[in-house]
């Protein structure tokens, strides 16, 4: 893969953002803290987005990071098709590279990133496959590269709220947890824990975790 290229999968559809898609891109920036994610990629070269969507928080990332370069996979093959798209204004000194994935395995190339961004996906993961999905995750990362697991906190009542979208965007109700859980979920796995914070924009009560796979 040469620098300044965008990769997208060969299995992705050639269709133009549908409305719902459309709607996502414009207004979930006013209802993720992007600005908050964003600070975790200071300094890093790489980084990696578990479940991209539509690439508008890489699209952030290359645009407002020296990161050299960025990799998003998602399952759904028109996501990655519109996170093509609206990356390509940085092929030009940035290398992209978005890929269909099959919702169970995770890539190899993960190891070969400093830090991996996981935003509002664990709670789409089906509850009995959550903490063999992160196990995975620690081994494929590289050691002593950067997690940031961000999601909806199910310890706080505005957790209805989430669930509501969910079902109107998604078509199904998340299975979030609470942070203290999280907390403990990673660190029972081998995750090192940093630190968490909470912060709620509008009606949805997010959650960080910054974790990192223990150095050899």
């Amino acid at each position: 893969m040469k620098k300044g290229s965008v990769y997208v999968s060969k299995n992705a559809e050639i269709s133009p953002p549908s409305f719902v898609d459309k709607l996502k891109i414009r207004y979930r920036p006013i209802i993720c803290p992007f600005d908050t994610l964003l600070s975790y990629a200071e300094g890093k070269k790489s980084v990696f987005d578990i479940g991209c969507g539509s690439g508008q928080f890489c699209a952030l990332v290359a645009k407002a990071t020296a990161a050299e370069k960025i990799m998003g996979i998602e399952i759904n093959p028109r996501l990655v098709q519109n996170a093509g798209r609206l990356n390509l204004e940085f092929k030009k000194n940035k290398t992209l590279i978005f890929k269909l994935f099959n919702g169970r395995i995770l890539p190899e190339e993960i190891s070969a990133y400093e830090i991996v961004y996981m935003i509002d996906v664990f709670h789409h993961i089906p509850p009995a496959q959550q903490t063999a999905f992160m196990k995975e995750l620690l081994q494929k990362m590289k050691p002593g590269a950067t997690l940031v697991f961000k999601d909806i906190n199910a310890g706080s009542p505005l957790v209805l709220f989430n669930k509501i979208h969910d079902l109107v965007f998604s078509g199904e109700s998340g299975n979030e947890i609470t942070k203290l859980n999280a907390i403990k979920l990673l660190g029972n796995i081998g995750f090192d824990v940093h630190a968490s914070l909470t912060k709620t924009r509008f009606f949805y009560p997010h959650y960080f975790i910054i974790c990192s796979k223990p150095a050899v």
